[in-house]
């Protein structure tokens, strides 16, 4: 445990998390755990893991492209937790770009419960081609293995896609409305995905 506690804040301060909290949040699951109270303990790491998650969400955000195409950032909308929709999960990082009616949204998030589906479409041949409808296909983006699927929205007549791009235990997830294949791919490629892998692991 002693140990659990120097990584976490070496990794706090290497991705600046705010010195206040994860100081009082140290010396919560210090004192808790020296006085036999586990359950506070616990609760005061998962605290600070959910700091580290979020400081290195910053570091991300920092990471992603300014622009996709002709789509700008809506820089206001960022989004940085640890948690998803409420669901602690890790990491979570949403960035959206352009305006209603072309928009594109970026989701970065640890051990997503998609992942082992996604995972089981690209990796198992016989399982992947049962689960996969028409409108979704395999493809690399940056050397990773990627499902894309295309969804034709009935009453417009546009076509969005998305692509899920799952890399160790974080899943890339890009939706663009009103597109195609070559831009989706080519916004995708603007990634730095290696970078946020390595990060985020």
């Amino acid at each position: 445990m002693k140990k659990m506690i120097f990584l976490l804040f070496s990794v706090a301060l290497i991705t600046n998390v705010c010195a206040q909290d994860f100081d009082k949040n140290i010396a919560a699951a210090k004192s808790s755990y020296a006085a036999g109270n586990l359950e506070d303990a616990r609760f005061a790491m998962e605290q600070l893991l959910n700091d580290v998650d979020a400081a290195i969400g910053k570091e991300i955000i920092k990471m992603l492209p300014a622009q996709m195409g002709p789509l700008k950032t809506n820089a206001k909308d960022d989004n940085v937790s640890g948690s998803s929709a409420g669901i602690t999960t890790g990491l979570y990082v949403h960035r959206t770009y352009g305006l209603d009616p072309k928009t594109a949204a970026l989701e970065i998030i640890n051990n997503s419960p998609l992942m082992n589906s996604i995972g089981m479409i690209l990796n198992t041949p016989l399982m992947g081609s049962m689960m996969k409808n028409e409108n979704q296909k395999t493809l690399k983006i940056q050397g990773y293995k990627s499902l894309l699927t295309k969804n034709l929205d009935s009453d417009t007549g546009k076509t969005s896609y998305e692509l899920q791009i799952p890399m160790n235990n974080t899943l890339v997830t890009l939706k663009v409305d009103d597109t195609n294949e070559a831009e989706i791919t080519g916004f995708a490629n603007a990634i730095p995905l290696a970078k946020i892998a390595q990060i985020a692991q």
